[in-house]
């Protein structure tokens, strides 16, 4: 069985909307097990996080980028960094915002930094925008076409389950494309090995 964290921080309630949907895409895979985590929880104990073997990251896109508890989250794994202990391991991340775009790319663009500075596996968004297909716009699969990461958009004022019914499509194809993906390559190990050490 494969484990998940779906870490997020969400102020209103949307970005953890999001999340639970993307924790039921996962679920949906036979082998694959989603835990919720909030960013806040996650800051607290760093460490706890190292028991999964893929991480999605959540975060609504605030002024360009993730909230300020998303970075504070960030920013306490920099022991984990320094031993390089997320290595090898899966990553995705998704954002929110009130607006179609609001600069959400921004937000992915940090969250895969971080990804890649732990020196972890980016998974993107493998989902063709269904309303080329003739699924109406709000219906549609990433139908804000992103492919770097998951976007959704929460209207404006809206409850926090206030999402086009493609966003929540979306958010489930994309849980289960990261379970299905971290399946595939879960039967290959990780080599560890320093390749700048010299053969004993």
């Amino acid at each position: 069985m494969k484990k998940i964290a779906v870490i997020y921080h969400s102020a209103h309630g949307h970005t953890e909307h999001i999340a639970i949907q993307v924790a039921a895409g996962i679920r949906a895979v036979s082998k694959a097990d989603a835990t919720l985590l909030k960013a806040e929880d996650a800051t607290a104990d760093p460490d706890g996080i190292l028991r999964f073997d893929g991480l999605i990251f959540g975060s609504p896109t605030y002024l360009g980028g993730v909230s300020g508890q998303f970075k504070t989250f960030m920013d306490s794994t920099g022991p984990l960094w320094r031993r390089q202990q997320l290595k090898g391991k899966l990553a995705a991340g998704f954002t929110v915002s009130s607006l179609p775009a609001g600069d959400k790319q921004s937000t992915l663009g940090a969250m895969f930094t971080f990804s890649m500075q732990h020196g972890m596996l980016w998974v993107g968004n493998a989902i063709l925008p269904e309303q080329h297909a003739g699924v109406p716009y709000a219906e549609a699969a990433n139908r804000l076409g992103s492919w770097s990461g998951l976007m959704a958009q929460a209207m404006h004022s809206s409850p926090a389950d206030g999402f086009p019914s493609g966003d929540i499509k979306t958010a489930r194809m994309f849980g289960h494309n990261f379970a299905e993906t971290l399946e595939r390559l879960g039967t290959a190990p990780l080599i560890r090995s320093n390749p700048l050490k010299a053969p004993a």
